[in-house]
């Protein structure tokens, strides 16, 4: 089976899990909603504007997690295992990816998929050298090989080399035994938060992410 007849076989799989999905989990939309909503101030959906396909900036739709202006107190975009930032409700959420799920809604419209490389921010762009920047030729996606290969316990150089290597192999098997490989990390939790604070980088040095302005 050639490339273009996957990527077709994969774009149908993705509307159809993700429409089923979104069907199937409604009630607990709902309930998650209700948690978030009586346990901490703020919206119940965190925006963020994210690199999509080929670079389109886009509207990251989760879950909040995190208290209301979260980016503007303490390590800002970055976010540690006992980060006193996160909600109660928020902890759960993140243990089991569970804010991940209003993005079903981006699946089916076609700015994200099942699988592929994680949605970079957008000053990410700026730095990556022409060989990384390959990662942006498939939709980003809710998993991917570098999820299941270290999560964030890996650098960002080290993150991105497994994006473009599976921008390169990609096939419907590989596709598989990801979705297979996300349910055991979900389940053990390895890798849901780096060891210390990691800013992107450039060339081997890290760099802090743009400074915030105050509101």
């Amino acid at each position: 089976m050639n490339r273009i007849v996957q990527m077709t076989v994969k774009r149908c799989l993705d509307v159809l899990i993700a429409g089923a999905g979104l069907l199937l989990f409604w009630p607990v939309f709902v309930l998650i909603a209700v948690c978030i909503k009586f346990s901490s101030r703020g919206p119940v959906f965190f925006l963020q504007e994210r690199a999509g396909f080929r670079g389109q900036p886009f509207q990251i739709l989760k879950f909040r997690t995190m208290v209301e202006n979260a980016d503007r107190i303490g390590t800002g975009l970055y976010v540690s295992q006992n980060d006193v930032r996160i909600t109660r409700v928020g902890k759960i959420l993140r243990r089991f990816s569970l804010d991940e799920l209003p993005q079903l809604l981006h699946i089916v419209t076609g700015k994200m998929s099942l699988v592929g490389p994680r949605p970079g921010l957008p000053y990410h762009l700026e730095r990556y050298t022409a060989e990384q920047a390959r990662r942006l030729l498939m939709r980003p996606g809710l998993t991917g090989w570098s999820q299941v290969n270290g999560r964030n316990l890996l650098s960002w150089p080290a993150r991105i080399e497994k994006d473009v290597w599976y921008v390169d192999n990609f096939s419907l098997w590989l596709d598989a035994r990801i979705l297979f490989r996300t349910f055991a990390v979900l389940i053990s939790a390895d890798g849901l938060y780096a060891p210390r604070e990691r800013f992107f980088f450039s060339a081997q040095e890290d760099i802090p992410a743009p400074s915030r302005k105050d509101s």
